[in-house]
């Protein structure tokens, strides 16, 4: 499966339209193959209660003591917003999609004929979600976030029985920004070995490091947030990637995907030089027709003119066959057993 990489504008466009559609075009220029956004209103994935359960911690790095509705009422992409920016992102080369949160953003987002799904993490408990989305038909990715094993055990099988037959599986650290230490991506082996399906990153730690590792583990989707400006205000643009990250996570990922190769790589035609410049048997001085080989008169030595070292003991074993030069590297015929 060749690579994908997932730019989510999520809440990043500040309620400004002519920013999202900024966005689309710096996911485009970074080399992102697929464009996503967020599929929900407030009143569609909380209350508008005014009790502690419905804020955000005051330890939160980004949203400390925010209430839920008014976070995702700041966040939220309009709906009247989304078939320009799907426009745009198909005009320019990439995939676009969304994750829904409700069963009214799955009906909408079918109007639109979106090619695929996602379910973010913290809706991999939501099971007749799941079920809804799979019932599409449509190529699913189910992010892991704060989730349990089991958890992901019955998200999967959810999504299986209702019709998915095209899934991936994010590793995600439900954190904004998430550490490193916290990314356990050892993880994707997991789930490739548990569930027989693709796997990727939905990353959000800052940087590109966490990612290029994933894909050096297997991963072949990565999902960044992105941004125009990490001090722009942006409700994710503390965890997101900029422009510039974005780009260079598209281009090590390529650089990492590539290297990977073949496990049936050996002797490689760009080592042909290096393969000149081997040791092999060679004759340290001149050497009489009859004259026996030692130790004194032949040796290991760069270049690779004569035979491999490992013949050594059998050439210790004969005598020259013909006067040999110093400098001149050992072929079989060069020996012939003593009698």
């Amino acid at each position: 499966m060749p690579l994908r990489f997932i730019a989510e504008i999520s809440g990043n466009h500040n309620g400004s339209l002519d920013q999202a559609l900024k966005l689309v075009k710096i996911a485009s220029e970074s080399g992102a193959t697929h464009l996503k956004l967020q599929t929900y209103s407030p009143q569609t994935i909380t209350l508008d209660v005014d009790r502690e359960e419905y804020k955000v911690g005051n330890s939160h790095p980004l949203w400390p003591g925010r209430s839920l509705y008014e976070l995702y009422d700041k966040a939220q992409t309009p709906r009247a917003w989304h078939r320009e920016i799907f426009d745009l992102a198909s005009t320019l080369g990439m995939v676009p999609f969304s994750t829904p949160f409700d069963e009214t953003a799955v009906d909408f987002l079918e109007e639109l004929d979106v090619g695929l799904y996602k379910i973010a993490s913290l809706e991999i408990v939501d099971l007749p979600l799941i079920s809804y989305v799979a019932a599409t038909k449509k190529p699913l990715i189910l992010s892991t976030g704060a989730a349990s094993i089991e958890e992901v055990d019955d998200a999967v099988e959810a999504a299986i029985t209702s019709g998915c037959t095209d899934l991936t599986l994010l590793v995600c650290t439900s954190d904004y920004p998430a550490a490193p230490r916290d990314a356990h991506l050892n993880r994707i082996k997991l789930l490739q070995n548990r569930f027989s399906c693709e796997v990727g990153l939905s990353d959000h730690t800052i940087g590109s490091h966490v990612a290029i590792a994933a894909i050096a583990l297997g991963a072949r989707t990565i999902e960044k947030h992105i941004c125009i400006d990490r001090n722009d205000g942006g409700v994710d643009s503390g965890f997101s990637a900029t422009p510039f990250e974005m780009a260079e996570l598209v281009r090590l990922g390529g650089e990492v995907m590539s290297s990977l190769g073949s496990a049936d790589a050996w002797n490689i035609e760009s080592e042909t030089q290096s393969r000149l410049h081997r040791p092999s048997l060679i004759a340290t001085r001149e050497i009489l027709l009859g004259e026996r080989f030692t130790h004194d008169n032949i040796a290991t030595l760069r270049p690779n003119i004569g035979m491999s070292p490992k013949h050594l003991a059998a050439f210790l074993d004969g005598v020259a066959s013909r006067q040999i030069s110093r400098g001149d590297g050992l072929n079989a015929s060069d020996m012939e057993l003593r009698s």
